[in-house]
């Protein structure tokens, strides 16, 4: 059961114009939250300087967004909106998030994850308010010593960049805790492989980079915009051979972001809590390929390749604590998940673009890199 709401008004949402973000700030309106939003569109369309998402959103709850094209690097500009707004709590989405990407740009991906998070940090500090949601992610775990895996589990052993700033952020909120644990409050939410979208097909995921996760390309694959998907290792000591993850509901993603936030409201001395958000049941990639396949009614053409070095062999959630403390539970099966996704894939082929600037296939991102339909062993790119 969800606790009770306090006093709280207004929710900061960073990265709130991308996939998760944008979820997120549905079930927030919907919770009775005022919700400010920036992003910098690095990972989501851009509508001349609005967010087509959130426009979306406006549409499924009949609530306003307050949305600012803001960049973590540009802290005058986050200061300014802080200036102009009672914020009462934070949640930290904004980052460079795939996992490929990060072996090859290291340094663009410490600068802005790191350098953005201190920046909001030192500026949410300097207006009182210290109430912060982070998103995290499974990678933090690096390769698991057992499964499920629990919040106890160690970290820092990670295998990825991406990964490895996530690590750093919560050793960075572990020592504010410690030096000024009266002041600050916060969770970090550690979540797994996030899939699906709103039920509704107005909103969804939207890759806007070569390197994204697994079921946009099995849905591209499905539609026929891109030739085939590519499963690196089917060699892996499980039921076939493919990597298993935990894949969760976006739309579960977003309930437990909003626990998260009324957790923190009620509890003044909650110091930092790390909760894992996941379903607690692995699958592997050729399941989840079967499942979708059988859903949508299509072939998703695939490929094998050999293992890339680096990825782990299984990962998936014990989320005990999760429920326990915050009262959440995941609550869609991977059926579910499979339904939403191809609904909002059907509705929107090409995503939130109008058909002129859709990518074509074979097309090359905005960073060079070839817009090959790839998937690791499971491992969703952008790393949660």
């Amino acid at each position: 059961m969800a606790l009770r709401r306090i006093e709280w008004e207004t929710v900061f949402v960073t990265g709130g114009a991308g996939y998760i973000g944008s979820h997120c700030i549905v079930e927030l309106l919907n919770a009775g939250y005022k919700v400010i939003a920036i992003d910098n569109f690095t990972n989501c369309v851009n509508g001349n300087g609005e967010a087509p998402s959130l426009k979306r959103v406006e549409k499924i709850t009949g609530k306003k967004v307050t949305f600012y094209q803001c960049d973590l690097l540009d802290r005058p500009k986050l200061a300014e909106i802080f200036d102009n707004h009672k914020i009462d709590c934070v949640i930290h989405f904004a980052a460079m998030k795939a996992v490929g990407e990060s072996m090859q740009l290291p340094l663009l991906y410490y600068k802005n994850n790191l350098v953005g998070t201190i920046n909001l940090l030192e500026v949410m500090e300097e207006h009182n308010c210290c109430n912060l949601v982070f998103s995290s992610s499974c990678t933090v775990y690096g390769n698991p010593e057992s499964l499920p895996i629990t919040e106890t589990h160690p970290t820092g052993n990670v295998t990825n960049v991406y990964g490895r700033t996530k690590y750093f952020i919560e050793e960075m909120l572990k020592d504010i805790i410690k030096a000024d644990g009266h002041k600050w409050r916060i969770i970090s939410l550690r979540y797994f492989n996030p899939v699906g979208a709103h039920q509704s097909g107005l909103i969804g995921e939207d890759p806007t980079k070569a390197f994204t996760n697994l079921m946009p390309y099995m849905a591209q694959v499905a539609i026929g915009k891109k030739p085939y998907l590519t499963i690196f290792g089917d060699d892996y000591d499980t039921i076939d051979g493919t990597g298993v993850r935990d894949y969760v509901h976006v739309m579960d993603l977003a309930s437990g972001h909003v626990a998260a936030v009324q957790k923190l409201e009620a509890d003044n001395h909650i110091g930092l809590q790390m909760y894992n958000l996941g379903t607690g049941r692995g699958v592997t990639v050729l399941e989840l390929l079967k499942m979708f396949e059988d859903v949508t009614g299509t072939k998703v053409a695939y490929k094998v390749e050999d293992r890339r070095e680096g990825d782990i062999v299984s990962m998936f959630a014990n989320s005990d604590k999760a429920c326990l403390e915050l009262g959440w539970k995941a609550k869609y099966n991977l059926r579910q998940m499979c339904e939403d996704f191809w609904r909002w894939q059907t509705m929107n082929p090409n995503g939130y673009r109008i058909e002129s600037e859709s990518k074509c296939n074979g097309s090359t991102s905005s960073n060079g890199i070839e817009n090959k339909a790839s998937m690791s062993n499971g491992i969703e790119t952008n790393g949660h």
